[in-house]
């Protein structure tokens, strides 16, 4: 028997190299690449059609939740963010500037000149340019609630960056609000983070944990931080989205103030909620396999690609003939309310390669017909979530009847699957020895043991020792990732002896 690997699309594998091999995907798949500009990143039409259907999707939930879309300036003065202390040291490190207005031909280059009066900062986010907005727009308490989201891109210089997980400068949406009552905020808050985490189940097909941040994890100058927590392949935690409860802190700032009923003066209460085209590299690490993307029906910039196969000139019409009328049946078929998304590849290309880049690409369905399928009037049938020889015969009436049903059915069967892997490699563990060794321990599994023996998710009880938090990130790089919004039972803290609530979520990050 030989030795060698089974080859595969994308090289490395998870298994030998995680990083390069999500970097290979992204490539293969055509989804995005790194551009001139240091840690920027060109989204590719592919990728691109993801976001924009997230963004559809989502746009939509904030809309029926009573959110409008507006639009703020990407440059903030410096002295907005200086208004608030926490939040200014907190983004201090990530900020870009700008310190000047134009430029100058001076000896053959083009140098700065016009310094500005006051620099301008460019957004990394966008609460105090909003909470100088919403001071004028806020003047009574029947001005409020106000519900606002904006699609915008933002900047924060990180140094280390990888595509779509981590970028200079990237896509998201944030939502900004106001309200009278601290209770109202709290509302608003838990409400965005349950669409985020619909969101990701029900379109992303990957299941996430829904979790208030600890302090040392907190959003500057937030009173509370919740999240939505999802496990990737290298048992990694991917923070997928965030709502922040922001007190009164940020309307203090920037005077958010309103008369109440009564005719007092009164502070509003705030929240700001967001999610980013980190979800694009969500879905990557959560599905992908060693033959590249796969992509979550609901968001899959096509949910099925015809490929005709010609092996003879005189094939060519009668076949390219009758793949157009099953893209017409297709594409007059619904799914998720909107008519099926079809693609049909008529390009000259060997068979073989444009399966490939399908294949790479992650499109949920594949479409296979040559001139002995259409005497039979049947199409060769190949699923993503599948193996790529894992193919059936279905007549072309039965694929029209049931493509609706083979994508639902391919959402859960990813959304399980992501599952199942999560529950695999999550533990509750009770004392620090056994912590410490499930981060340290290789990467392998015993036969003999049926549970995991290495790092993933860590349920343990913990006091909330801030000291006690940073030393285990010193020591191991991990951290808490939530304390899960689910009841659980009170215990005791295996770091300190002291009494705990409930069990957190401890991980290694991106």
């Amino acid at each position: 028997m030989s030795n060698e690997k089974p080859k595969t699309a994308i090289v490395p594998t998870r298994a030998d190299n995680y990083p390069e091999w999500y970097l290979q995907v992204v490539k293969a798949a055509d989804l995005a690449e790194t551009s001139p500009v240091r840690g920027c990143m060109v989204i590719k039409p592919w990728g691109y059609a993801l976001w924009e259907n997230v963004q559809r999707v989502l746009d939509g939930r904030f809309k029926d939740t009573g959110h409008k879309n507006a639009y703020f300036p990407l440059f903030i003065p410096l002295s907005f963010l200086e208004k608030e202390a926490e939040h200014v040291e907190g983004f201090a490190k990530e900020c870009a500037v700008v310190t000047h207005h134009r430029l100058e031909l001076k000896e053959g280059k083009l140098v700065p000149a016009g310094e500005l009066d006051e620099p301008l900062v460019v957004r990394p986010t966008s609460e105090t340019i909003i909470g100088e907005t919403f001071s004028r727009w806020v003047q009574s308490y029947r001005d409020l609630p106000l519900l606002i989201n904006q699609w915008a891109n933002v900047v924060r210089w990180e140094m280390r960056t990888r595509l779509f997980l981590r970028t200079a400068e990237f896509l998201w949406q944030e939502g900004h609000t106001a309200h009278a009552t601290s209770e109202e905020a709290v509302a608003e808050t838990m409400q965005m983070l349950d669409v985020y985490a619909q969101f990701a189940e029900d379109f992303m097909a990957v299941p996430v944990i829904r979790g208030e941040k600890t302090a040392g994890e907190r959003f500057p100058g937030a009173v509370q931080t919740f999240c939505i927590e999802a496990m990737m392949q290298d048992r990694k935690a991917l923070q997928a989205g965030t709502s922040h409860f922001l007190g009164q802190n940020f309307a203090k700032a920037s005077e958010i103030q309103f008369l109440d009923a009564q005719g007092a003066h009164q502070h509003a209460w705030t929240t700001s909620w967001g999610v980013s085209t980190r979800l694009v590299g969500a879905m990557i690490m959560t599905h992908s396999d060693d033959d590249g993307m796969i992509c979550p029906p609901r968001l899959a910039p096509a949910h099925v690609v015809i490929l005709p196969v010609m092996h003879k000139t005189e094939d060519r019409d009668r076949v390219l003939e009758y793949c157009k009328m099953l893209a017409k049946e297709l594409r007059a078929q619904t799914y998720m309310g909107a008519p099926i998304r079809v693609e049909l590849d008529d390009r000259d290309l060997r068979g073989g390669d444009k399966m490939w880049q399908w294949v790479k690409k992650g499109v949920p369905v594949r479409l296979e017909v040559g001139p002995r399928d259409i005497e039979k009037d049947s199409v060769f049938v190949g699923r993503r979530d599948k193996g790529t020889k894992d193919k059936v015969t279905l007549t072309r009436g039965e694929v029209v009847a049931t493509i609706g049903m083979i994508l639902d059915e391919m959402h859960l069967s990813l959304l399980e699957r992501a599952r199942a892997f999560r529950k695999e490699h999550t533990r509750d563990i009770d004392t620090k020895e056994e912590f410490y060794a499930f981060f340290e321990a290789p990467k392998t599994k015993d036969a003999n043991d049926p549970t995991p023996i290495h790092g993933g998710f860590a349920m343990t009880h913990f006091s909330g020792d801030v000291a006690i938090e940073k030393k285990i990130k010193d020591d191991l790089g991990v951290t808490v990732r939530c304390i899960p919004l689910d009841a659980g039972e009170p215990g005791t803290c295996p770091f300190s002896g002291n009494p705990s609530a409930k069990r957190v979520v401890w991980a290694k990050s991106y």
